[in-house]
């Protein structure tokens, strides 16, 4: 802990009685203050009546007492962190520059996003070694921000599961209940969020990359529109391809997008000129909801369904206006679509890996890179892919015609299990038999309609403990909208309980 500034001062200890804080009652105050929401936080700075160093020991001690059970720490800078949380306090307290967007923020960033500088593994044993020579745009940003970058968060190898364990970190296991994952592939910046490791996080989204975790660890994740934030070449021209912001609330969510967001001179397709999300979003009162559980022919497990329904049921106490419709996606043109998309793009890339290292890659990628390879061997498998997807943009822009967002389900299922790479078993959801454990989570039709930003928030609790979420997907670049909605999904049913670990 720092010292109390004068200004901050309590009145004198000759007039206060001596309380004496036992050793667990001090780690609650640190467990309490390590979930202190980003908006909360800054708005306290700034009156000095917390210092960013004390929330930083904060963040810090909870990471240590938590991560021998998560592991969702891939790199850890604590001492860096507390040095940069020093300079940020003496912003505060106006000595040198003033404060910016994120001063004294601890930011976890996604190990997928690289630091000019320190090791970059893509999560793979064959990179164990690799050393960044750019820094990633979104971590740029963060920085110049003031975001204090702590820790690097755990994804699965070259991010291309929607699990998160990999030979070089380990398992990466979902706070609410160690049983399970948090999803992936940003799974340790949904676990850390959760834990109360970090404030806020990063993430990237391939085919639901942060909406998954998302879902699954109870916490907000956002998948721009395609473009809106800026990412590296070559992979920022794969239309599937998102970074984003992830957070525990939305207000800390659209503070972070704004901080990312802008057109960017390493990406040529970022937007110009920038958007900026308002500080505050206004009622639903006659927004046109459409609800869909399934997606077409998704099996949703009963306990996700019911959620979704409640989030439902709330937008429509809230005013706004919620018509279930029929949305004729279906699951086996997406996945056959994506797999083309990736054995056109990321698919090979794995390939080109394991032609060389593949005594160290992991079955999971192993498989990926098989799947890919299999879907674009037949002739005019990309032109096909193309009208696949195309027959997804045109049925939402439709829908989104009539309707101001759509609402379903994140995923299918409420969350996979931390120990299996499911691969040898399959995923049943009332009793339809997967084949392939990705047909699970809802939210590659978005990916596919990449220009439509999609805000994954949380909708309940399973039996087993872990979350649900739902998605709000929103016109063309009509952001502001999916966080109003977003905005009315909190305020009516809050998600402020915190796992017990």
């Amino acid at each position: 802990m720092t010292d109390v500034p004068l200004d901050r001062a309590t009145p004198a200890a000759d007039s206060q009685p001596l309380r004496l804080i036992s050793k667990e009652q001090h780690m609650t105050d640190l467990t309490d203050l390590a979930y202190l929401p980003a908006t909360e936080a800054l708005r306290r700075f700034r009156d000095r009546s917390l210092s960013p160093v004390e929330l930083m020991t904060a963040v810090i001690a909870r990471a240590e007492a938590v991560e021998p059970k998560v592991n969702a720490l891939a790199e850890q800078t604590f001492e860096e962190a507390l040095a940069a949380a020093r300079e940020a306090e003496a912003r505060y307290g106006g000595k040198g520059e003033a404060p910016r967007a994120l001063e004294g923020l601890a930011v976890a960033t996604k190990e997928e996003q690289p630091i000019a500088g320190r090791l970059s593994t893509d999560g793979s044993l064959a990179f164990r070694e690799e050393i960044a020579e750019q820094t990633h745009p979104v971590i740029e940003r963060v920085r110049a921000a003031g975001g204090i970058v702590h820790a690097r968060t755990t994804t699965p190898e070259f991010s291309c599961a929607g699990y998160t364990q990999s030979r070089l970190w380990g398992i990466t296991r979902n706070p609410w209940n160690t049983e399970f994952s948090p999803g992936g592939s940003s799974g340790g910046a949904g676990a850390a969020l959760a834990a109360g490791e970090t404030t806020l996080a990063t993430g990237s989204d391939i085919g639901g990359s942060i909406r998954i975790p998302a879902s699954c660890t109870g916490t907000v994740g956002f998948k721009p529109p395609y473009g809106r934030v800026p990412s590296m070449p070559p992979f920022n021209l794969d239309t599937y391809c998102h970074d984003g912001p992830m957070a525990r609330t939305v207000a800390d969510c659209a503070l972070l997008e704004n901080v990312i967001a802008g057109p960017h001179p390493l990406d040529a397709v970022s937007l110009r000129p920038g958007f900026v999300l308002p500080e505050r979003f206004g009622s639903v009162e006659g927004l046109r909801v459409a609800l869909s559980v399934t997606l077409g022919d998704w099996p949703v497990d009963p306990e996700v369904e019911a959620n979704t329904r409640a989030v439902a049921e709330a937008l429509r106490a809230a005013g706004a206006v919620v018509e279930e419709v029929e949305v004729p996606i279906m699951r086996a043109d997406v996945m056959r679509a994506a797999m083309i998309h990736f054995g056109s793009i990321f698919g090979p890339y794995i390939a080109s890996v394991a032609a060389e290292h593949g005594d160290l890659l992991t079955t999971y990628a192993l498989d990926f890179a098989r799947r890919a390879g299999e879907a674009v061997r037949e002739p005019g498998s990309f032109l096909q892919g193309l009208e696949l997807e195309a027959g997804v943009q045109t049925t939402l822009g439709l829908l989104l015609e009539r309707h101001d967002v759509l609402l379903c389900p994140t995923t299918a299922v409420p969350a996979l299990g931390a120990d299996d790479d499911h691969l040898s078993s399959k995923v049943v959801i009332n009793g339809v038999e997967l084949d392939f454990y990705l047909e699970s989570a809802m939210t590659t039709p978005f990916n596919m309609a990449s220009r439509c930003p999609v805000l994954s928030v949380p909708s309940g609790f399973a039996s087993t403990g872990v979350p649900t979420g739902v998605q709000i997907v929103g016109r063309t670049y009509d952001d502001t909208t999916v966080f109003r909605v977003a905005q009315a999904v909190e305020s009516a049913r809050p998600w402020n309980r915190t796992p017990v670990l």
